[in-house]
C-alpha cells in the first residue's frame, strides 16, 4: 500500500510541475518544519566516501542505512549535528520535507525556460523559475543568483526533470543579505540531482528521487532526498537558517576535536609562492584529535589541488595548538601525518583557525613534504567551514569510553 501511495505522490508531483502556473503570485521560502536543521535527509539511504564534512542534522527515514560516517561505522564523514537513523525525527522531517516540495510545485511560474537550460554564464533574479525539463551547469561556468539588495528576496527553481551541474560550476549570490547564502533559495527536482565534482553549489535541493554529491563538491544550503538515496564523497553541506549549530570554546586542557572541510584558492598556472592566490581551487576535508591512549592522534586528510592534481590522502599522527584566544580557548590548532597516496617518504602538515560560525573567516593552510612538494600559507577558505569541538575533560585519557563522543 505505501509504494502504490509513493507512485501516486510522484504523478502528482510531476503533473503539477507540467501545469505550471496556480494562483501564488510570487516566489516565498516553503516551511521546512522539523527537517530545518538537516543538512542531509535521505529517503533509503545516505552513503558517503572520504572525509565528508555536515554541519547541521543527518537523517534517513523510511529507510534506515547510514554509511560512512565516523559515529555511525568508523567512516571519514563527520556530523556536527544530530544523527537520526530511520527514528520518529528523520520520519517527521521526511513527511516535512514532502510537505515543502509540494509548496515549492504550487508556485506560480515568473520565468519559463527551454527543456534542457544551460545556466553557466547567466544572472537571474528573484522569482519561480520553471524548467519543463531538465537544468544545466556546464563545467567551469558560474550561475549568479542577484538578490538585488533584498533580504527576503526568494528564488525558487522547479525542475520537472533532472538537476546536473559539471566539474568546478558554480552557483554564487549578488546583493543580498541572506543568514546565508543559500538561505532563500530552493531547488525542486522532480526526479535527481547530480552536484559534479568541485561544485560550489548553494540553495536547498529537494529532490524527489536522489541526490549525488560528487567527490570535493560543496553545498551551502541543504540535500533533502524524499524518495531515493544520497551519495557523497568528500563534501562539505552546511544547513542555512535556524537549524544551523555551533559549538561553545572549550579550556586547552580538554580534548581538542577539529573537523573541517571546504576550498582555497591556489594559483593557476601553479607557483611556488607560499603566499601566492589565485583562480584556482584545492579541496580538503580533515578530522584530527588526540588518540585516547594520550599518545599521538587520529583522523585523516584528504586535499587535491585541481591545478597541479596533488592528492594528499593519509591518517594524522600528531596533533597541538600553536596559539589560544583571550578567553583560553584555541585560536589555531596544527595537526601533522603522512600521505598515503603520494607513495613513501611524503608527509603533511596542516594549521587551521576557526572563527565562527558560518565559516567565512575560517583559516587553512598546509605544507606538504615529499614528491611533489607544496606550500600554502595559512589564508581565508574561500568555501566551507572549520570547527573546533568541546569533549567533556572528564573523557581525556579513558580507555572505557568513547574517546570524543564524535
Amino acid at each position: 500500500m505505501k509504494s502504490r501511495q509513493f507512485v501516486l505522490l510522484a504523478s502528482v508531483a510531476v503533473a503539477a510541475l507540467l501545469l505550471g502556473p496556480s494562483l501564488s503570485l510570487a516566489a516565498s521560502a516553503p516551511s521546512l518544519g522539523s527537517a530545518e536543521s538537516f543538512a542531509v535527509l535521505g529517503g533509503t539511504t545516505v552513503t558517503n566516501t572520504g572525509a565528508t564534512i555536515i554541519t547541521g542534522d543527518l537523517g534517513v527515514s523510511p529507510g534506515t542505512a547510514l554509511t560512512g560516517f565516523l559515529e555511525v561505522d568508523g567512516g571519514l564523514g563527520i556530523v556536527n549535528g544530530t544523527i537520526h537513523a530511520g527514528d520518529a525525527v528523520a520520519a517527521q522531517a521526511h513527511s516535512d520535507t514532502m510537505n515543502a516540495y509540494n509548496a515549492l510545485l504550487a508556485q506560480a511560474c515568473d520565468f519559463n525556460h527551454t527543456d534542457v537550460e544551460e545556466l553557466g554564464g547567466q544572472t537571474l533574479t528573484p522569482g519561480v523559475h520553471c524548467f519543463p525539463s531538465s537544468a544545466h551547469l556546464a563545467g567551469a561556468e558560474t550561475l549568479t543568483l542577484d538578490f538585488r539588495g533584498s533580504n527576503d528576496a526568494v528564488f525558487v527553481f522547479k525542475i520537472v526533470s533532472t538537476l546536473v551541474t559539471v566539474t568546478d560550476s558554480n552557483v554564487v549570490t549578488l546583493d543580498g543579505n541572506q543568514t546565508c547564502n543559500g538561505s532563500n533559495v530552493f531547488w525542486a527536482v522532480g526526479s535527481s540531482a547530480t552536484i559534479g565534482t568541485g561544485t560550489e553549489f548553494v540553495g536547498n535541493i529537494v529532490a524527489f528521487t536522489s541526490i549525488t554529491l560528487a567527490t570535493g563538491a560543496s553545498v551551502d544550503g541543504r540535500a533533502l532526498a524524499i524518495g531515493g538515496a544520497v551519495t557523497m564523497d568528500t563534501n562539505t553541506v552546511s544547513v542555512c537558517g535556524s537549524g544551523g549549530h555551533t559549538f561553545p570554546p572549550f579550556p586547552p586542557q580538554c580534548t581538542i576535536n577539529v573537523t573541517g572541510g571546504g576550498q582555497i584558492r591556489v594559483p593557476d598556472p601553479d607557483s611556488a609562492d607560499p603566499n601566492a592566490g589565485g583562480t584556482g581551487r584545492a579541496s580538503f576535508g580533515f578530522n584530527a584529535r588526540p588518540d585516547r591512549s594520550g599518545d599521538g592522534a587520529k583522523g585523516h586528510l584528504n586535499y587535491l589541488n585541481h591545478v597541479t592534481g596533488l592528492h594528499v590522502n593519509g591518517p594524522v599522527t600528531d596533533i597541538e595548538v600553536i596559539s589560544i584566544n583571550t578567553d583560553g580557548s584555541p585560536k589555531t590548532v596544527r595537526f601533522s601525518g603522512t600521505c598515503e597516496s603520494t607513495g613513501p617518504g611524503c608527509s603533511f602538515s596542516v594549521t587551521v583557525e576557526d572563527h565562527g560560525e558560518p565559516g567565512r573567516r575560517d583559516q587553512f593552510g598546509i605544507a606538504v613534504i615529499g614528491a611533489p612538494p607544496e606550500l600554502r600559507s595559512q589564508h581565508l577558505i574561500s568555501r566551507g567551514n572549520i570547527q573546533f569541538h568541546k569533549s567533556p575533560c572528564d573523557r581525556l585519557g579513558s580507555h572505557d569510553r568513547e574517546d570524543d563522543g564524535r
